[in-house]
């Protein structure tokens, strides 16, 4: 035929590490599938394998030397494609930006020292959707194409085939949605091809069609090569070939009149955002406790000379890269696969803590503070690059000077501050706890001392029932009623809630672990009904009110938190689910006439449609209008949906819980006598915070809230001793814009003592900033949306150089490893 093709044939196996099974079983099936592969070579010259993830090729590498040295060999000739470029094909949408970039960092060096070769084209063909930051993060790793499977036509019309996919800073990959599949049936392939075509477009352009047995590994059978063979023969079929995705991307690109599509590639699968309320949770804590980590284990070793932990930071990344595999992440893989998840982002996040801690020690103990009888000092340390104000809880043993009333003072006789005792961790004699607003320094730390005081609050009943929440900056009321809010404004605004919306709104989703088939989560069944309302704290420091409420056999409790300076009103909840086939949503219903709804993304936001779709979202999501608007953050959820159909009110839905069964896949139906595991069952714990504002979300700095809240401020109680630090200091500050947020410090990889620093603009506007850091200052333009890398080598005296997110100079080739 002349009028198709060429079509080029990617022979492949995707290899699902997890998903119907344990991680055991898929380091199995990747060595099975790849000593396949290199046999089908031997066997016949032109064949041609690709493969991605780099933790298939790391296994490999650490238990059969004999098979990796033959996959080495057929890397060199050419024959072995290497793609993808990361540790696994994660989830594309609940990730952090800084994973995505890790996972191109450790990958790409991997395969660099390994293999002598890096991955150019970038390949995620199993996962659920895809964010909109992702063309910046790939083109910024090396990776110029990409390939993808979903959303398929029937979920999403792209602009074509093939098209560049551009970021919000304009920076672009040229992406294929591949036809029908990626995997093929392991014997004859006529029909798998013919449902490929019949998705193409009918051109003279290269096309390409994956094939070979998939999921649970596989790969090209000798019956698919026999029959490539074979239909290459036919007329009725476009000249096809074994070729590889580097070849094809070479040469699509070389067309004119390529379509732009400028934004997100979604959706698919929506269930995904909310299932497994757990991993998702801990995937965030692991992911913001290591890039906390590692800004301190720099800071300490330039301040205190700790060793380089590079390594170990490395380790328990890709602990957390690993878990972002899009059957893990997304929660749809089996129950026992979330035992192995829970135990290895523990170990990330004990790592973590370990080296944090060894950190922040190493330098308090540094700060001079005298001996005095009576005092006992608290260190505060803040790991943003801005001033953070902050309720600090502290858990105290009761030293002999502090059984009393304590008199606390910002330094060693600074200003005395507000104190508040508040209810203890412990239910035994001997502890107490106490809550105080700190003021910390950016990226620094501050002393606090604490004395022998001549009056506190103590946690007890308040001296009366009010429902009102004043701080002077922001007002709310709690309706008896409904266990929610009446009214929540600015100082001086409007009430920006709006009246007749449930707040806690039971949905019935009969839907599959991915929810195939809807794209919205919004059939209510019923509400959570009041049980009992009581104001718990009222002083300097702390107002709260605790909302508790049921619903069948589950139990919902909403503590509203307004502390002493903050802006928004933070509540604790406490969810015992005891639902099956059911969602909860927390709904936010808000008087905001003209509004559109803003939703964090990795490294980036996105104006989204009101439509009541369930859509990806991390840290915050926002919904603003000529007046203001309010910002829900939160420390651990990623599914929302925004229902703007109703004239001058917006409604905010955040999916806390789901629970289908586990690994349940449409079309199959569930027995009505079977026996099942669900998903969500029992106690969980999250936050979120509610921040009015008076005009939009940029100058109520929610990005920084946001991530106030998911790395929170650490204290430190210390002991005396003499030390070159002084009460206060500050080791990174961002000058010139507010809208540049520093979200890694961290040592280079190349271990030569040199620091790696990395920002991003956050609110779509050129920024010029002066970064001092660690005894040196540079200026620098950021642009709209742009991520930034910079190396800052060990000699002070040496200016930055931006680099790549591989800390590789971009405008050189990459430092592969000559492999002999």
């Amino acid at each position: 035929m002349t009028h198709r093709g060429p079509l080029h044939m990617i022979g492949n196996a995707h290899i699902d590490a997890v998903w119907l099974w344990q991680w055991q079983e898929g380091y199995q099936e990747a060595r099975a599938t790849f000593r396949s592969a290199l046999d089908r070579m031997d066997e016949y010259p032109d064949y041609v394998f690709t493969a991605d993830s780099v933790a298939y090729f790391a296994w490999i590498d650490e238990h059969d030397p004999g098979l990796f040295e033959r996959i080495r060999k057929r890397v060199a000739e050419g024959r072995f494609e290497i793609v993808g470029g990361w540790w696994v094909e994660p989830d594309c949408n609940i990730p952090g930006g800084e994973a995505f970039a890790r996972h191109a960092l450790y990958s790409q060096r991997w395969l660099a020292e390994h293999l002598g070769v890096i991955a150019t084209v970038g390949c995620n063909v199993d996962p659920f959707g895809h964010n909109a930051t992702l063309p910046q993060l790939l083109s910024k790793s090396r990776l110029d194409s990409y390939a993808f499977l979903r959303p398929q036509a029937h979920e999403r019309e792209l602009p074509g085939q093939k098209f560049w996919w551009q970021s919000p800073d304009g920076s672009r990959v040229l992406a294929y949605r591949i036809p029908h599949e990626y995997c093929s049936p392991g014997g004859e392939i006529s029909g798998h091809v013919t449902k490929a075509l019949q998705q193409l477009p009918v051109t003279t352009e290269p096309l390409m069609v994956f094939y070979g047995v998939g999921n649970h590994g596989g790969g090209p059978t000798i019956e698919n090569i026999e029959s490539i063979k074979r239909l290459a023969e036919r007329d009725l079929y476009p000249e096809m070939f074994p070729s590889t995705m580097r070849r094809f991307f070479d040469e699509a690109r070389s067309f004119d009149g390529i379509p732009v599509h400028p934004t997100e590639l979604q959706p698919h699968a929506i269930g995904c955002y909310a299932a497994h309320s757990g991993v998702k949770r801990q995937n965030r804590l692991a992911e913001q406790a290591l890039l906390a980590a590692e800004k301190w284990t720099t800071i300490a070793a330039h301040v205190a000379g700790l060793p380089d932990a590079t390594a170990e930071l490395g380790h328990a990344w890709k602990q957390v890269l690993f878990n972002q595999f899009h059957d893990i992440a997304a929660g749809t893989a089996i129950e026992p696969a979330y035992d192995d998840a829970r135990d290895q982002l523990g170990e990330a996040k004990a790592i973590a803590a370990r080296l944090a801690n060894r950190s922040i020690q190493s330098i308090a103990r540094q700060v001079d503070i005298p001996a005095e009888s009576s005092m006992v000092p608290v260190v505060v340390f803040n790991p943003h690059a801005w001033p953070v104000t902050a309720t600090v809880e502290l858990e105290l043993g009761y030293p002999a000077p502090l059984r009393g009333a304590i008199e606390l003072r910002e330094g060693l006789d600074g200003r005395v501050l507000d104190v508040q005792e508040i209810r203890s961790a412990a239910t035994a004699n001997g502890r107490r706890r106490i809550a105080f607003t700190a003021g910390v320094p950016p990226l620094g730390y501050q002393l606090f001392t604490m004395r022998p005081g001549e009056a506190t609050y103590h946690l007890g009943a308040p001296a009366d029932d009010r429902m009102t929440l004043d701080n002077g900056l922001v007002q709310a009321e709690v309706d008896p009623a409904t266990g929610w809010l009446r009214s929540l404004a600015t100082a001086d605004g409007p009430n920006l809630l709006a009246s007749g919306v449930p707040h806690a709104q039971v949905i019935d989703d009969d839907t599959d672990t991915w929810s195939h088939g809807v794209r919205s989560l919004w059939k209510t069944t019923g509400v959570f009904a009041v049980t009992r309302v009581r104001r718990l704290a009222d002083g300097p420091v702390r107002q709260l009110i605790r909302v508790e409420s049921t619903y069948g056999d589950s139990r919902l409790v909403e503590e509203f938190v307004l502390d002493a300076g903050s802006d928004a009103v933070e509540v604790r909840v406490t969810v015992d689910w005891r639902e099956r086939l059911k969602a909860l949503k927390l709904c936010f219903p808000f008087a905001v006439p003209q509004s559109v709804a803003t939703h964090e993304i990795p490294y980036g936001h996105l104006v989204r449609e009101q439509n009541r779709e369930e859509v990806p979202s991390h840290a915050w999501v926002d919904v603003s209008g000529a007046n203001g608007g309010v910002a829900v953050l939160n420390d651990g959820k990623y599914s929302f949906a925004v229902d703007g159909t109703t004239s001058g009110r917006s409604v905010l839905a955040m999916t806390a819980v789901r629970s289908p069964v586990y690994a349940w896949h449409d079309p199959r139906q569930l027995d009505e006598d079977g026996v099942y595991e669900y998903l969500d069952q029992g106690i969980q714990h999250f936050t979120y915070r509610l921040l009015p504002h008076d005009q939009d979300w940029r100058s109520a700095a929610v990005v920084r809230r946001a991530a106030e809240l998911n790395q929170r401020v650490t204290p430190l109680i210390e002991c005396f001793h003499a030390g070159p630090l002084p009460p206060a200091q500050s080791y990174l500050t961002v000058t010139g814009s507010d809208t540049v947020v520093v979200s890694v410090l961290k040592r280079a990889e190349d271990n030569d003592g040199a620091t790696i620093l990395r920002a991003y603009e956050t609110a779509g506007r050129p920024a010029e900033v002066t970064i001092t850091v660690l005894g040196r200052s540079f200026d620098t333009v950021v642009n709209p949306h742009e991520i930034k890398t910079f190396r800052l080598p060990a000699d002070v005296g040496t200016p930055p150089t931006e680099v790549d997110l591989l800390e590789w100079d971009p405008t050189k080739p990459p430092p592969l490893n000559k492999i002999p």
